[in-house]
């Protein structure tokens, strides 16, 4: 187990079938950098409670509105062009870089809310993933549990 979530992050995200679920959730609204810590902590097993992902949503939401969305929707925007335009690609692959960057951020700041709080009490990890789903539109619970199997290998 990862000690740090960027750590896990990466770790996860490069396991099979995660990065394809984690695409397609977030193409239905969900944040990915939310489901990551999700899963973080319910390997720790830190109990999910609505207070905490309040919490956690409060910390992700205008970082993500702000900074990681806008390079987001740049770098998309550019896609089409920059596969003819060596120079635009190479932009391109810089604003990649600010963004993911920008996810790092986030997921320090998400680990560094949730740190305190108590590890090792039962949890039910679905609990951290439905509940930090919720308001997507058009949640795709199978891609949730989908992402579940394919991260821990339940």
């Amino acid at each position: 187990m990862s000690s740090d979530l960027w750590s896990f992050s990466v770790t996860t995200y490069s396991r099979r079938g995660v990065e394809r679920a984690c695409l397609h959730l977030q193409s239905r609204g969900v944040n990915v950098c939310l489901l990551l810590c999700g899963l973080w902590l319910g390997e720790r097993r830190v109990a999910c409670s609505e207070r905490r992902l309040q919490q956690l949503r409060d910390v992700a939401g205008p970082w993500d509105t702000d900074v990681v969305q806008p390079l987001r929707t740049l770098r998309q925007q550019w896609k089409a062009a920059a596969s003819e335009d060596a120079g635009l690609d190479d932009l391109r692959g810089q604003v990649k870089t600010l963004e993911m960057e920008a996810e790092r951020h986030l997921l320090l700041r998400l680990e560094r809310l949730a740190q305190r709080w108590p590890q090792d009490e039962a949890t039910d990890l679905s609990a951290w993933l439905e509940g930090l789903a919720a308001g997507a539109a058009n949640l795709d619970r199978d891609a949730l549990h989908q992402l579940r199997v394919a991260a821990t290998g339940t």
